[in-house]
């Protein structure tokens, strides 16, 4: 089975590693053009440039392939199957109907739920118990193709994004394995998605990021996984500074005070709209990551003295 391959991202070079390592035949890579990285901004190729490279697959990086100015160039490469996986460009009815299996999208919830871009951090900012992966027969909508297969993912309760979307990837390189010779053996029922329950996962910004201790405690812990790593759960001081929250957990103190208060400080424990919150390891406004305790040290706080 010929496979066309796009992708970017470190999800998508590991699931391209793992086809390789199955003996999948890769007949190119697709994927978005290198960009200006770090502080010096040093031209850099994407994670599947460098593994398909490494392959000596060959590598093509249009800015779009809405134009159609790529379709015979994908014409001429015959693949069987298209697979997609955060590649970051749509794909056109005309590139759609190009492969005889199609084209089929690994996706990192189970969908209908969180459909779009950022399906691993909404599931942890919701605190929920599971997520999983499903691997899709893409159509023209967003997500919105039936489903040829899915595995579930248990979400632990001081988990991060980050450590959740490591253990989701590895989830996905497998299942995408087992997932293709079936298709290609024509064992799979597509499943259509139950469109009513449909669910959004919008892409997070660091505006986003913000909490206020009016919230529950619960909630502003869901909300420090979920924005970790990036773009990291942040709040505002009385003193008016940004302070990014890298991990808390939620506090068994049940003292009453008003949101904001000072309830502790070794941990530094802060009470919320409801309950109350441990801050771990904070980064005040142009300071390096400390320890909660140390950051209230340097503050000089108290216990009943307003965050």
């Amino acid at each position: 089975m010929r496979i066309l391959f796009m992708g970017t991202p470190d999800i998508a070079a590991a699931c391209l590693e793992a086809l390789y390592a199955a003996g999948h035949q890769i007949c190119a890579v697709y994927t978005r053009r290198d960009k200006p990285m770090g502080r010096k901004q040093v031209l850099t190729a994407p994670p599947v440039k460098t593994v398909a490279l490494a392959h000596g697959t060959p590598v093509f990086q249009p800015k779009t392939l809405r134009d159609g100015g790529e379709d015979a160039n994908i014409r001429a490469l015959a693949p069987d199957v298209i697979v997609v996986v955060a590649y970051g460009c749509i794909l056109p009815a005309s590139v759609l109907a190009i492969p005889r299996l199609g084209c089929v999208n690994l996706h990192v919830s189970l969908l209908p739920s969180y459909r779009g871009s950022a399906p691993v951090q909404w599931a942890v900012l919701n605190g929920d118990a599971e997520t999983g992966v499903s691997i899709m027969q893409m159509d023209e909508g967003l997500d919105t193709g039936d489903v040829l297969a899915c595995e579930r993912v248990t979400i632990g309760p001081e988990e991060t994004s980050g450590e959740l979307f490591d253990r989701v990837t590895a989830v996905g390189a497998r299942l995408l394995c087992r997932t293709l010779p079936r298709l290609a053996a024509g064992e799979l029922t597509p499943q259509p998605q139950d469109h009513a329950r449909a669910t959004m996962a919008p892409m997070l910004t660091k505006e986003l990021a913000q909490f206020r201790f009016e919230e529950s405690a619960a909630h502003i812990h869901n909300w420090v996984r979920g924005m970790a790593p990036w773009p990291s759960a942040w709040f505002v001081t009385a003193g008016g500074k940004k302070v990014k929250v890298q991990s808390a957990r939620v506090s068994a103190l049940c003292e009453t005070a008003a949101p904001g208060t000072v309830l502790a400080l070794r941990p530094l424990t802060v009470a919320c709209g409801t309950g109350a919150l441990e801050l771990l390891s904070v980064v005040p406004e142009g300071s390096k990551p400390m320890e909660g305790s140390a950051f209230a040290a340097g503050l000089r706080l108290k216990k009943g003295d307003r965050l």
